[in-house]
């Protein structure tokens, strides 16, 4: 058994939840108002039978005990096991010498930027300190920032002379080689240290858990360049995957599911300051995909980027659309269904000015900020003049066709459509229509542009109940409730899935594709019952960690899929000896248990369901158990949701009535899909049906 599923095993959901959450009997399950947002009617579900948990409210999210922990305490999966593995008394399986060495080394460096964060800090109040007294006016009244501010992002000074920090830092024990690699200091020419930050304006920079890995310096001396000055790349600090102010704002973006982006630290600050909580800075640089990441959809599912007017900012702005752009091409907002929009601070003002003139004044820029396609096409379209050549306008119109055909919405491209040619005039819709075409024909390859080919007439047949492979996949009994053969059922389809996905990751863009062709357009089952493939589609807690790992792989390309996945793995020893069993081949993994005569006449008997069954279109495979998979997650949802009902009000009634009509009809579309009694799949597994392992004789 594995850590993980020692811990669920050791650890009842509803008794770890009913610590801090007041839970009410209702049948099977346990109810209550959900802890996550604010509510007067139950609608947050525990279920002991699965061990799992559903907000059916605001929140539409759910998992096991630890997506709960994570939820609640802003905790990362690995500190969720590390954390309820303490409460469970199970002891973690302990990292390797390697990453043992080199957490030992980030906590060091952790807590040497920590030092300087408190020394700089310091420096600001110094009071026998001139430089230090003019800088806080400076901050006080240039700035416009009040001491409940300058305390809270603990603002700081970094004096004008050359080793200030590096002699301070040397003297609690840290060595130069630590300063160096912290960037904190510099070695010149002569071998000697020096501060790399001098006569600045100090703003920490804070991971996701609040812990201080770098820098942002602003220059206190007029014309001085760079005005801005950042930590350099380290092993704690890289400013494209990080969001100044993250780590505080996370709560007012999943309450708003909207999150405004800003240029600069001081963008966020005064924002922040003036009482606006969802806003966070990209640091000065185009919005990466990593960033983007970060906060949607897991957080929001509006995107509003609030960068400066002047001509540094409108080109950031282009490069920031150009990686929403992609990300949606890699099916990331088409198919999360994140929004897009673009505000444009009046008067050439950045955030940071315009808030300190009218802060009551900032709500409404927000809520009119302007579709990426409406911002695009006018920006691009500003220099043609009455007299623009026929060339001038296609220049144009092939610019914006990537970002304005983004989509899977086919009325929404149509309509993107439509603006532009009535902005260019000249050139129609349907020459835009072919110019789209020729763009998506020269798309990268693992874009999930092409529609599948029809449904296949075959059908996905049940599985034999006690049918089963490997030593350690039948799901630990959850605490006081004996595992039944369904569930070990359920689990063995979610592995092979997995396993279908970790050889052939594009699959996923035929499972979401397919659930889109399902709800067509639909939107209330494309983002309800029918939406995309994601973790709450999997029982196991070490599987949804793999899917979400699997989505974070493709939207990287720094590295191949599998060696990413493999990567990630290793630093998750608590899964990864689980995800192992889970992806070995079925037969490789049936083998060991077999008698030696029927070890032997195994190929024999796969050789001839093979010809019997035919081959098995492993695409369909995997979307028809995506299909089983999603019917099960339906059907439970619909049982704890019979359980909310009787507490609501007659109009709340109305609206649960309506979603338990699209969980029908979704169930429906489902089955539609399966019309005949037999497959090839399932003629292979039938094959194994009567195949007896050491264990039962």
């Amino acid at each position: 058994m594995t850590a993980v599923e020692d811990i669920k095993s050791k650890l009842d959901i509803v008794s770890y939840i009913g610590r801090t959450v007041s839970l009410k009997k209702a049948g099977r399950v346990y109810k209550a108002c959900c802890p996550f947002h604010s509510e007067k009617t139950p609608s947050f579900v525990v279920n002991p039978e699965y061990q799992s948990w559903r907000c059916f409210g605001a929140c539409a999210e759910g998992g096991d005990i630890f997506k709960f922990a994570m939820k609640q305490n802003g905790w990362t999966f690995r500190e969720a096991v590390e954390e309820l593995g303490r409460l469970a008394g199970v002891e973690v399986r302990p990292p390797t010498p390697e990453q043992k060495a080199q957490d030992e080394s980030h906590e060091r460096l952790r807590g040497m930027v920590a030092s300087a964060a408190d020394f700089y800090h310091e420096r600001l109040f110094d009071a026998s300190d001139r430089g230090a007294q003019e800088t806080l006016a400076y901050a006080r009244v240039k700035r416009a920032l009040n001491e409940d501010t300058l305390r809270r992002f603990q603002i700081g000074y970094a004096p004008p002379g050359w080793q200030n920090l590096t002699s301070f830092l040397l003297q609690l024990g840290y060595s130069d080689n630590d300063l160096v690699l912290g960037g904190l200091s510099i070695r010149g020419d002569d071998g000697r240290l020096h501060d790399r930050f001098r006569n600045r304006l100090m703003i920490p920079i804070r991971d996701g858990r609040g812990r201080p890995v770098g820098f942002g310096a602003r220059a206190l001396v007029p014309d001085e360049q760079p005005k801005y000055l950042n930590s350099p790349q380290s092993p704690l600090f890289d400013k494209s995957r990080l969001l100044f102010g993250l780590d505080s704002a996370s709560r007012a973006i999943r309450d708003a599911e909207t999150v405004v982006i800003v240029e600069g630290y001081l963008d966020a600050i005064q924002a922040r300051q003036a009482g606006y909580d969802n806003v966070v800075a990209q640091m000065g640089t185009a919005l990466t995909e990593t960033q983007l990441k970060l906060v949607a959809p897991r957080m929001a599912r509006k995107v509003i980027m609030a960068l400066d007017s002047d001509p540094a900012g409108q080109n950031a702005t282009r490069r920031s659309l150009e990686v929403a752009r992609e990300a949606l091409r890699a099916d990331f907002g088409g198919k999360l269904g994140v929004e897009f929009r673009v505000l444009t601070v009046p008067d050439g003002k950045d955030p940071d000015d315009f808030i300190r003139a009218h802060p009551a004044d900032w709500p409404a820029l927000v809520e009119n900020a302007v579709p990426v396609a409406e911002f695009v096409i006018g920006l691009e379209t500003a220099d043609l003049g009455d007299k623009a050549t026929f060339a001038e306008k296609e220049a144009v119109a092939r610019r914006l066709l990537p970002l304005l055909t983004a989509s899977e919405s086919d009325l929404l491209r149509q309509d993107n459509l439509q603006k532009l040619a009535m902005r260019l005039r000249t050139i129609n819709e349907t020459q835009l229509l072919g110019w789209a075409a020729q763009e998506a024909a020269s798309a990268p390859k693992s874009a999930p542009l092409a529609a599948p080919p029809p449904l296949p007439p075959d059908d996905y047949p049940p599985e034999p109940d006690d049918f089963w492979y490997g030593d350690d996949l039948p799901p630990a009994a959850p605490a006081g409730i004996p595992a039944s053969p369904a569930l070990r059922e359920l689990a063995r389809l979610e592995a092979h899935l997995l396993k279908a996905l970790y050889d052939q990751p594009e699959l996923v863009y035929a499972i979401n594709r397919r659930f889109r062709e399902m709800a067509g357009l639909d939107t209330l089952l494309l983002g309800g019952p029918l939406c995309d493939l994601c973790a709450d589609d999997f029982t196991r807690a070490s599987h949804q960690v793999f899917l979400a790992l699997l989505h974070d792989a493709l939207l990287q390309d720094e590295r191949a899929f599998q060696q990413f996945m493999n990567e990630q793995l290793q630093a998750l020893p608590e899964v990864s000896g689980e995800i192992d069993q889970a992806l070995r081949d079925e037969i490789t993994a049936l083998e060991p248990r077999l008698t030696h005569g029927l070890r032997v006449d195994l190929p024999l008997v796969v050789r001839q369901q093979e010809r019997m069954g035919g081959s098995i279109d492993v695409r369909e495979d995997a979307v028809r158990s995506a299909l089983r998979l999603r019917e099960e997650r339906i059907e439970r949802e619909r049982i704890e949701l019979q359980f909310v009902f009787d507490d609501l009000a007659a109009p709340e009634q109305e609206a649960w009535n309506l979603r338990a009509g699209l969980t029908i009809r979704a169930k429906r579309l489902i089955d539609s899909q399966f019309v005949r009694p037999e497959s090839a799949f399932g003629a292979r597994a039938a094959g194994f049906q009567n195949v007896r392992t050491q264990d039962d004789q």
